[in-house]
């Protein structure tokens, strides 16, 4: 019998690599997006890299979704044996109302477990982020960030897309533990996701690659990231699904960590004859920037900040190493430079 897969945020950077790994695993998806009209977007960028696009339109169907209202959340559930919520804003700048991003993150998984739980289901996979473990500090004692990690949201330090992905992730956690404690839930926690899109309609972290193509910032912030390839990620959320030994468990899905111009020299050195900005900005200068543009004061308390990562629960997870994340950041400028989006 063919296990079928709820899949919110299908239209997203990693959700339709998620639709492509599920598919050529065997599953049936029914990929949820807030307008029906987006589903032949999901439908042509996951063909292509398909072993086998027969009966595409009967494996991968489509039901509107909202993360911020009631209506669908019930009927979208029917037939469906797991659910895997990806669907969570991601912007590149913060918004001027924390909500903006907080609700519908919270809301959102909350709905999600919810209808899950009403219907009967009992496996459902959260993507959630670093960022709701590695948000704040390294407790004093901690040599590495792990999952046993959490980010403080009450930190002032943070930003609003940190704070929505701890406060989404906790309020799963919370859920389960008082209303569904049959539920095996797990979180994925991926980095900064980065490797070649499957279409033009991309998020943000490739954003970040077309303005370091583009040339436009004469130098760049001395900040970095725990960083992973899309695919692992992916991969990820399809390894759990029948994997007992991840039920209640998070699993923070990352290479290692790399600073913009880690990212910028990989790319500059595939390059090597684009403009590709390589130098860094001094602190005072970001700082004095950042009393006037709130984008850049976002980043102030990253400046200098490397982390220490332990992905051993992500590579036992995987039974294998992660792929190397100067190449995804690679591959991410390939893919824009091959297809003359810069």
């Amino acid at each position: 019998m063919t296990t079928t897969v709820l899949l919110t945020g299908a239209t997203g950077y990693i959700g339709k690599h998620i639709a492509l790994q599920l598919l050529e695993a065997g599953y049936q998806v029914r990929g949820t997006v807030r307008n029906l009209a987006r589903s032949d977007e999901v439908i042509q960028a996951v063909r292509p890299h398909l072993s086998d696009p027969s009966d595409l339109e009967s494996r991968l169907t489509f039901t509107e979704l909202d993360l911020t209202a009631d209506a669908g959340w019930d009927a979208a559930m029917v037939g469906i044996d797991v659910v895997m919520h990806t669907a969570s804003p991601f912007p590149l700048a913060q918004p001027k109302k924390e909500d903006d991003l907080i609700r519908p993150a919270v809301d959102g998984a909350l709905r999600a477990l919810r209808a899950a739980h009403n219907a009967g289901i009992n496996r459902v996979v959260l993507t959630s982020s670093t960022a709701a473990i590695s948000g704040s500090a390294l407790p004093a004692g901690d040599r590495s960030f792990d999952e046993t990690n959490w980010t403080d949201p009450t930190d002032p330090e943070t930003t609003a897309y940190v704070r929505s992905k701890t406060l989404a992730e906790r309020a799963a956690w919370d859920f389960v533990r008082d209303h569904a404690p049959q539920m095996n839930l797990t979180a994925i926690n991926p980095g900064f996701v980065l490797g070649a899109p499957l279409d033009a309609n991309f998020g943000t972290s490739i954003a970040v690659i077309k303005r370091l193509l583009r040339g436009k910032d004469p130098m760049l912030p001395d900040i970095g990231f725990a960083t992973v390839d899309v695919q692992d990620v992916a991969d990820m959320h399809v390894a759990v699904i029948d994997a007992p030994q991840t039920f209640g468990q998070r699993i923070m899905t990352v290479d290692k960590f790399m600073t913009f111009t880690d990212i910028a020299q990989s790319i500059k050195a595939a390059y090597p004859n684009r403009k590709v900005v390589t130098r860094v900005a001094p602190d005072v200068m970001i700082r004095f920037l950042g009393l006037f543009d709130p984008t850049i004061k976002s980043i102030i308390p990253s400046l200098g900040r490397v982390d220490r990562i332990d992905n051993t629960r992500a590579r036992q997870t995987l039974g294998r190493g992660m792929r190397q994340a100067h190449k995804a950041a690679v591959s991410s400028a390939a893919y824009l430079i091959d297809h003359k989006l810069v």
